[in-house]
């Protein structure tokens, strides 16, 4: 093989070596061209306790109440974020606490902040109050499920382990005492 040969075998080995690497940056570099430019808005639902954590920190910062339901309303996005921006803006133009809120499904937020539009008190505890709630009532709920799981996986577990007794514990003893009494 002359040295010519082989410098374009060398060559042609390392192309080949390498060639996976290329596809790959080809490709992630395709698909950062095909990214859109401006922010993606997950229109699923929030967590009730998340939203209410939210509207506490937001109304923590010192806004009115209607300004902070907009803002975290146009930061949640989808149905809920719609729901609280438009309650905020009846609350801002005037409305009342149950025309602004007619037909919401925001119960627990509705619900946490109405004593405070009312009454005029702060509505941080409240919101606090009813996450905890939420979370306490969440929580009891898994310890319950989970309680009821345990139970209901004794009666399956029961029967793959007891023929497995039987035929490991009893049988063999069984056997050996019917020997002893055979002879």
């Amino acid at each position: 093989m002359t040295p010519v040969e082989l410098a374009v075998l060398v060559t042609l080995s390392c192309g080949a070596a390498t060639s996976p690497w290329w596809w790959v940056r080809g490709a992630s570099a395709s698909r950062e061209r095909a990214r859109p430019a401006g922010p993606v808005v997950a229109a699923r639902a929030i967590d009730g306790v998340l939203l209410l954590d939210l509207l506490d920190v937001a109304i923590g910062t010192g806004t009115s109440l209607p300004r902070a339901l907009s803002a975290v309303g146009a930061a949640v996005g989808g149905e809920q974020g719609e729901e609280l921006a438009r309650g905020g803006s009846a609350l801002l133009l005037g409305a009342s606490w149950q025309s602004a809120w007619a037909g919401s499904v925001l119960t627990d937020v509705v619900g946490a902040l109405e004593p405070s539009w009312s009454t005029g008190t702060a509505p941080g505890p409240a919101l606090r109050g009813r996450a905890d709630q939420l979370r306490r009532d969440r929580r009891t709920r898994s310890h319950t499920a989970a309680g009821a799981l345990g139970v209901q996986l004794v009666l399956p577990l029961g029967l793959c382990f007891l023929p497995a007794f039987v035929l490991l514990g009893l049988v063999p003893m069984i056997l050996s005492l019917a020997g002893d009494l055979l002879r």
